[in-house]
Parts: C-alpha cells; structure tokens; sequence
C-alpha cells in the first residue's frame, strides 16, 4: 500500500550568527561619502526535519550537500507494525459492516410486520364500534394523539399505584406494624399449608383400600387445620371490624390501582404499532449502533492510514541538506532532528545600528552587501524589518552616553540569483 504522507513537523530556525553581533558592533561607521555601514554575517531559514513517530530508519534517500526539491522523498521508517495493526482494523471493519447488514435486515423485517399489524389494528378499529360513552368512532382520534393520550394514563396510573401502595402500608402501620406483620405472615402461611393438607386429605379419601393412609391424611389435615385457626384467631385479635375494613379497603385500592397500571399498559402497547412499535423501536436503537460501531472501525482503520503516510518523510520546500543525523538501521523519537536543510533562495542579512543612527534606517531602503570571497562583486540588500526594542543597553539608563549605546537590530533580504553566498559569510553592508 502505497501512502503519501503529509509533511513531517518541522522547527523552523532562523540562524543568527554570534558573528554578526561582533561585526555589526565594531565595524558600524560612516563612510568618506557620508554613507551609513555596518558588518554581519550571511542567514538563511533552516529547517530541522523530524519524524512525527518513532519508528526503526530503512533508508535515507539523500545525502549532505544534495539539492532537494519540495515534496521529494528524503526518510523512510519500518511499516511493519503498523501494517500490522492495520489488517486487524480492517477486519474489525468487515465484521462491523456484517453486523450492521444483519441489523439492517433484522431492521426492515420487524418494520414490515409492524407495519402489517398497523394495518391490521385500523381494519379493526373501523368495524368495532366506539363505547356508548363516545360520541366518536375509534378511529376519529390520530394514532400518534391516541398513543400519547395513553402514556399519560399509565404515567397517572403509576402514580395512583405508588399511593395506593403507601396508603396501605400506612393503615397497617397504624395497627401496630411489627405485630401485625407478624400474624399476617403466620395466617399465610398456615393458609398455604391447608390447601396442601386439603388437597392430600381428598387424595387419600379416594383411595382403595387404604385406610392407613386414610387415617394418616385426616391426622394430618387436623393438624394444620389446628395451626390455621389458631393464626387467623390470633390475626383476628389485631384487629377490630372498622380497623379490618380500613385494611381490606386499602389492599382493594391496590389491586384496583395495579389493575388499572396493567389495563393502561396493555392499551399503550396495543396502540403502538408501525414505527411506534417497541420492538420496531429496539431494531432501530441496534441499527444506530451497528452504524456507530462502522463509523468507529472506520475511524481506526483512517487512523492507522495516517500514522504509515507520516513514515515516508517529504522535503517541505527547496533546499539543500546541510547535515544528515540518522543512518539505515537506527531508532528515531518522535521530534529528533533527523536531517537539516535550508533555502539559500532567500538569504538574509543582520547588522545593528545604534540609536542615534537608528533614524537613517526606513523599511524597503536599499543597501549593497560585499563578501570577502568575491572581492569584486557587489550584492543588492532591502531593509525588511527593523526591531522595535533595543538591545545591549539596560532599560533605566537616562543619559546620553549611556542612551548611544543602544543598539537597534536591522534585518536586510539579500539578493543572489546566481547562488555565489553561503550561510555564515562575513559581509559588509553599506546603505544607501
């Protein structure tokens, strides 16, 4: 698999050599002509070429000295693991898009029987008539007005539940809670044991010719009728008629009121059919999730794509290599500096001034650069930027000794279309 990787992070660096701090300072004067010079030495941008992952160096497609183009291939690093990690996010990926063909399918089938049992449920609502109590027909009222008239009677029901349920516990808790409880408990129990005992006893009535077993049964059935009354004799003594009416109206209040929650429950879901179906409802909830999971392996897969593009490292710009710091076979940190280069199509110059020179110095002034190494040849410079802050100088020093000693740093582009200067030349500038 073939990637193409975007630019690598690069730390731009713009070298100022310490020289040029010399020369500005100790050669600026004024020429026989009037003419404002100063020295420094010759700059370029430099740009530090750094992986963005760590990663085992396989080739190096460029040596010092080389000229390189912008885009041209210049580092390599091992793919192998993250090709690795690649097939495994491409198969999480196939088995995504299967689950989500599944989940569509599952989908589509339980619409399409929703939607026949919608159907169905309208044929019906059109033959049935309404109660007397209507004065509409069934199916006068919208389907979607029905459905939330519905939820709000199982939410009221819900609610008549939970306080008939409270109401409940509130009269027993009058009685005498732990007590009463306590009777109650035993007279379920001795009730539970008599349907049994009521159960072996007819068993055995019918019998053949067995009046051991007979006679066991009945002694049986004695016994827990016996236990029967004694826990309903000793319920009944907890409570009084008007306090045993209050109990048996609240408990009537709760199976009315869990009658009513189930009634009303029942209806809603009858009433959701087609696309308000909960079933048709659940489907879909597995649909968006089968999609998510797509989207998510998809996610992974595009990531992993982008960390093999960065292990083919490209030239941001036109240069030369000035230094190659890594070698086939070594391990790089993501940000080490692996290669250095730098544009000598855009050479730059930095002398400084002093103060009270500083207002001979206007932006796009012209000046001319010379080089020992060509003698004869003058260069053309234009004065780019010019420092707001000085420099050299303490910021509380008021005289005007101390005041000429401050130093303004000029910054000039130099001209060399046939590539004579190099990075770190002494050279002098002369403004015009």
């Amino acid at each position: 698999m073939n990637h193409k990787l975007p630019r690598p992070v690069i730390a731009i660096v713009v070298i100022a050599v310490i020289a040029a701090l010399y020369f500005g300072l100790a050669n600026l004067n004024t020429d026989g002509n009037g003419e404002l010079t100063a020295s420094g030495s010759i700059e370029a941008t430099i740009v530090n070429i750094s992986p963005e992952l760590a990663g085992k160096v396989i080739g190096v497609d460029v040596e010092e000295g080389a000229l390189v183009n912008a885009d041209d291939p210049l580092l390599h690093l091992d793919p192998s693991l993250l090709t690795a990690q690649r097939a495994v996010a491409a198969s999480q990926l196939d088995s995504a898009n299967a689950a989500l063909a599944s989940a569509q399918t599952k989908f589509d089938q339980t619409l399409q029987a929703a939607l026949s049992a919608q159907d169905a449920q309208r044929a019906k609502d059109l033959r049935i008539s309404a109660p007397d109590e209507f004065n509409q027909p069934l199916w006068f009222i919208d389907q979607s007005d029905q459905i939330t008239s519905a939820q709000t009677e199982v939410d009221a029901s819900k609610v008549a539940l939970d306080e008939a349920v409270a109401n409940l516990e509130k009269v027993i808790s009058d009685l005498g809670n732990a007590q009463y409880l306590d009777a109650e408990k035993r007279l379920s129990e001795a009730r539970a044991a008599f349907l049994i005992a009521d159960k072996v006893k007819v068993q055995a009535e019918n019998a053949v010719e067995a009046g051991a077993v007979q006679d066991a049964a009945y002694d049986y059935y004695n016994d827990v009728l016996d236990v029967l009354e004694r826990a309903q004799d000793d319920f009944n003594a907890l409570t009084n008629t008007e306090a045993e009416d209050d109990i048996k109206y609240a408990r009537g209040q709760v199976v009315i009121a869990q009658q009513r929650y189930d009634a009303a429950y029942t209806r809603l879901l009858s009433l959701q059919t087609g696309t308000d179906s909960p079933v048709v409802i659940s489907a879909k909830n597995a649909l968006d999730q089968a999609h998510a999971a797509v989207k998510q392996s998809q996610a992974n897969l595009d990531l992993l794509d982008a960390q093999i593009a960065k292990l083919d490292i490209y030239a941001v710009m036109d240069g030369v290599i000035l230094s190659r710091n890594v070698e086939p076979g070594e391990f790089v940190q993501p940000g080490a500096v692996a290669l250095t280069m730098a544009d000598l199509t855009n050479l730059t110059i930095t002398v400084y001034v002093p103060e009270d020179r500083y207002g001979q110095i206007s932006l796009g002034q012209t000046a001319e650069v010379r080089v020992d190494s060509f003698p004869g040849l003058t260069f053309t410079a234009t004065v780019v930027h010019i420092a707001d802050q000085a420099e050299f100088t303490p910021r509380n020093v008021q005289t005007v000794e101390g005041r000429s000693s401050t130093f303004y740093a000029i910054k000039l582009q130099v001209s060399d279309p046939d590539g004579k200067l190099k990075i770190g030349m002494p050279a002098d500038v002369v403004f015009k």
